[in-house]
């Protein structure tokens, strides 16, 4: 095992025996800004609340890239038994972030070791996992403080065979919104249905209706996914409930197919509660944007990753994730590129699923994710064409 081989697992464990939730990871950051610090980075801490930027620049390139990690953990319990399990009660490492966080560690200190010509910018995103970090940190002046031509992430890929970069150019992590839909009658006993205005029912007829939405509106070229995920009423087992609440998200890529799910969510559910004379009120939100890769990012990561990690393990065309990234929002304002580095297939081996209380990111795969990242760097620096003035 190389000496950066030993950091990047010394640094991946530290981190995930601490986990810190959203907007929490100020631990994280003293920890990821002392490796920074002594690499020979500047580094600006409180970008986005708790998020932090690490910048350098050599040579005269006026070229700049940024590529990114994200900092928080979930708010899950993690197995006990693991040698370099949380320490946090309640808190877990369950998505592979310290694994991302330590990739890029590594990438920044072979890239200040060996030399390179431009400025390159270390992205530490907080808050992730809501959706809400990467919004903060361009609200608090990301765009105009530390301007990149272009920005890169990974996320580590349960499924994918180890070491293996799976991206696309165009969508490629759908949106998510989420929906509550309140429907309101008048509860009474159960041996007397005809004395009230049974929710219930309407809760699930409107339920069933919705099912026809991804199937019957959307254009079945158009990728969307619409799911009720949960039916909460205040009856009991022998009275009729006054309310029913459903709740539930959509995912998509394209704002067309984002508003037609909103509008017919909203025709459905009021259309049903207004025939069974219930009222209904909904209610939508937009969580996360959908991750758009740019195709010239995307071309030099593909190429990047030949490079790094062999032409046969590399697919730069794989199918479109319906799961979401906040990284879409950074690809929002710059010319991104993301991408899946695989985990593994076998549970205990990387194939364990994210968000599971024992997952973890597989130590083997750390490596081929700092050669994949330096090598992106490198390919965004010594592309042509005049420097983005800003993001």
């Amino acid at each position: 095992m190389s000496d950066l081989d030993a950091r990047l697992r010394t640094w991946r464990h530290h981190l995930h025996r601490h986990p810190e939730t959203a907007f929490e990871e100020r631990a994280t950051g003293d920890f990821v800004a002392t490796v920074l610090q002594e690499a020979g980075y500047e580094v600006a801490r409180g970008v986005g609340g708790t998020g932090l930027v690490a910048s350098m620049t050599k040579g005269a390139s006026p070229r700049s890239v940024g590529l990114r990690a994200d900092m928080d953990g979930l708010p899950l319990t993690e197995v006990e038994g693991r040698r370099h399990g949380s320490t946090s009660p309640g808190r877990m490492h369950a998505c592979g972030h310290d694994g991302h966080m330590a990739m890029v560690l590594g990438a920044a200190t072979v890239l200040a070791q060996e030399g390179f010509d431009g400025t390159v910018r270390l992205v530490f995103q907080p808050a992730e996992e809501p959706g809400r970090g990467a919004r903060a940190m361009i609200t608090d002046g990301l765009l105009e403080r530390f301007p990149v031509d272009a920005i890169h992430g990974i996320h580590n890929m349960p499924g994918i065979p180890a070491g293996h970069l799976h991206t696309r150019v165009g969508g490629f992590m759908a949106s998510e919104d989420n929906f509550e839909i309140v429907v309101t009658g008048r509860g009474g006993h159960a041996a007397r249905p005809h004395a009230v205005v049974d929710p219930l029912v309407t809760g699930a007829e409107i339920v069933l209706a919705l099912q026809t939405v991804a199937s019957r509106n959307v254009d079945p070229v158009d990728p969307a996914v619409l799911s009720c995920t949960g039916f909460v009423t205040d009856g009991a087992r022998n009275a009729i409930p006054t309310q029913v609440r459903i709740t539930g998200d959509t995912r998509s890529f394209d704002p067309m197919v984002q508003d037609l799910l909103e509008a017919r969510i909203r025709e459905i559910s009021t259309g049903i509660a207004a025939a069974h004379g219930v009222s209904c009120e909904v209610t939508y939100t937009h969580e996360f944007t959908p991750t758009v890769n740019h195709p010239e990012a995307t071309r030099r990561a593909v190429a990047a990753a030949e490079t790094a990690l062999g032409a046969d393990r590399v697919d730069g065309q794989c199918p479109p994730a319906m799961p979401s990234e906040d990284f879409g929002v950074f690809a929002e304002h710059v010319p991104a590129c993301f991408a899946f580095l695989g985990n593994g297939l076998e549970p205990g081996r990387g194939g364990t699923p994210l968000h599971s209380s024992d997952y973890d990111v597989n130590d083997d795969v750390l490596g081929d994710g700092v050669r994949y990242l330096v090598a992106v760097a490198r390919e965004e620096l010594a592309a042509t064409g005049p420097a983005q003035a800003s993001w």
